[in-house]
C-alpha cells in the first residue's frame, strides 16, 4: 500500500454516544421539515417520468407521488451527440407515456447545471457544453421538464422516500468510480452559490497523494472509491503477496483486470485480504465524512453507489473512523451514517419527483 489508512487518534475522556439507526418514514421534527413534508404530500399527485442519463445507459421510469416505479425502460447512451441523446429521451417518454397520463419529466445527468436548471454547463460523459437542454426538450415533449444533477436527484429521492426520511439536514455520498455528493437542507436541494456544490470527492485529503483526474493530488475519491479499492488490490496482487492469492486466482492470474467489484465480491465471500482492503477504504471514507461533518453538521450521511454492495464490511470501519476523527468528539451530537435504501433507481425516482413538486418548492 502506498499510504496507510488514517491513524488512530487519542480518544476523548468520555465515550461517544452509541450509533442509533433511524426508523424509516418519520417526518422531520426540526426546523421547517414537517411543514414542508406535509406541503409536498398535499401537492400534485400526478405521474412523472424520471430519466437518469449515464455514460453507458439511459434509464427511465414512470414514478407516482409515493416514489413507486410503475413501469421502466432503458436504452444505451448513444455516444456523445447531444441531438442523439435528446432523440433517445423523446423515444423513452413516448414509450412510457403511451400507457400513462404524464404530468412532467425530470432529467438527471452527471454534470454542472446553471442555477435556473435550464442549461447543462458541462457534462463529463456527454458533449454538453452550455447546452440549453430544458428548452430543447420542452419544445419536443410539450410537457414541463426539470433538469438536475444526478447526485442531487438521488439525494432528493433518499430524503423523500428512502434512508433520509426523518432528517432535515441530509448529505448523500455516492461511491462508485469516484465520489459524488449532494445535500438536502431543510427541504431544499442545496446547490451552492454557483450551482456546483457537492463535489465532495475532490476535497484534498492527502497532500501530495495520488494524482486525480481533476488535476489535483490527494483527492478523497483517490482513497475511498471503487477505483481506489481496485488500485490497491492490483498493487497487492502485482507484488505477488501471499495474502493476495485468492485475488490473483479470481482473475485468472492477471492482476491488471482486478476491479473494486471483484474485491467486493471476494470480501463478501470471506477472503481475508479483500476484507482488509475494504476496511482501509472504509477508514478513508470515515475520515472524509468527519471533515464534512465539521463543515456542514448534517444529521445524517446516506451512503450509496455500487461500492455499497459491501454493506457493513465498508460502513462499520467508516463509522469507527468517523467517531475517531470527528471534531469535538464526545462533546457533540454525531451524525448517523446509513446505507442508501433505493439502490440504482434513486436517480430516476428523484428526478421524477423533483419535476412534480418543483412548482411548489420554496424559492
Amino acid at each position: 500500500m502506498y499510504e496507510p489508512p488514517p491513524g488512530v487518534q487519542a480518544g476523548p475522556h468520555r465515550r461517544p454516544a452509541p450509533w442509533k439507526r433511524r426508523p424509516p418514514a418519520i417526518a422531520a421534527r426540526t426546523g421547517q421539515g414537517p411543514t414542508f413534508r406535509e406541503h409536498l404530500r398535499l401537492g400534485r399527485k400526478g405521474l412523472a417520468i424520471g430519466i437518469d442519463i449515464g455514460g453507458t445507459k439511459v434509464a427511465a421510469g414512470v414514478v407516482d407521488a409515493d416514489g413507486r416505479i410503475l413501469s421502466e425502460a432503458r436504452r444505451s447512451t448513444p455516444g456523445s451527440d447531444p441531438r442523439a441523446v435528446e432523440r433517445v429521451i423523446v423515444e423513452l417518454v413516448e414509450e412510457l407515456g403511451a400507457g400513462h397520463r404524464i404530468w412532467s419529466v425530470g432529467i438527471g445527468a452527471a454534470g454542472w447545471m446553471d442555477l435556473d436548471g435550464g442549461t447543462v454547463l458541462f457534462s463529463p460523459h456527454l458533449a454538453w457544453r452550455n447546452e440549453p437542454l430544458r428548452e430543447n426538450l420542452q419544445r419536443l415533449l410539450r410537457r414541463p421538464v426539470l433538469l438536475t444533477n444526478d447526485a442531487d436527484a438521488a439525494a432528493w429521492a433518499e430524503w423523500r422516500f428512502g434512508a433520509g426520511q426523518g432528517e432535515s439536514r441530509l448529505v448523500c455520498i455516492t461511491l462508485g468510480t469516484g465520489i459524488g455528493g449532494a445535500m438536502v437542507l431543510d427541504g431544499r436541494v442545496e446547490r451552492g452559490r454557483f450551482g456546483v456544490a457537492g463535489e465532495f470527492g475532490h476535497q484534498i485529503i492527502m497532500r501530495g497523494g495520488h494524482r486525480c483526474e481533476c488535476g489535483n493530488r490527494g483527492c478523497w475519491e483517490q482513497y475511498a472509491s471503487g477505483n481506489a479499492l481496485g488500485r490497491e488490490a492490483r498493487i497487492l496482487a502485482q507484488a505477488n503477496s501471499p495474502v493476495a492469492q485468492e485475488l490473483i486466482a479470481a482473475v485468472g492470474g492477471d492482476p491488471a483486470v482486478i476491479t473494486g467489484a471483484v474485491v467486493t465480491e471476494l470480501a463478501l465471500a470471506g477472503d481475508a485480504a479483500s476484507r482488509e482492503l475494504l476496511e482501509e477504504v472504509g477508514e478513508w471514507l470515515g475520515l472524509g465524512l468527519a471533515n464534512l461533518a465539521a463543515a456542514l453538521d448534517p444529521g445524517l450521511f446516506v451512503i450509496g453507489g455500487g461500492l455499497c454492495s459491501a454493506g457493513d464490511l465498508l460502513v462499520e470501519p467508516a463509522r469507527k473512523a468517523f467517531a475517531r476523527n470527528l471534531t469535538g468528539r464526545g462533546f457533540r451530537p454525531a451524525a448517523g451514517i446509513e446505507l442508501a435504501a433505493l439502490g440504482p433507481n434513486a436517480g430516476l425516482i428523484g428526478a421524477a419527483d423533483l419535476s412534480r413538486v418543483s412548482s411548489r418548492m420554496r424559492s
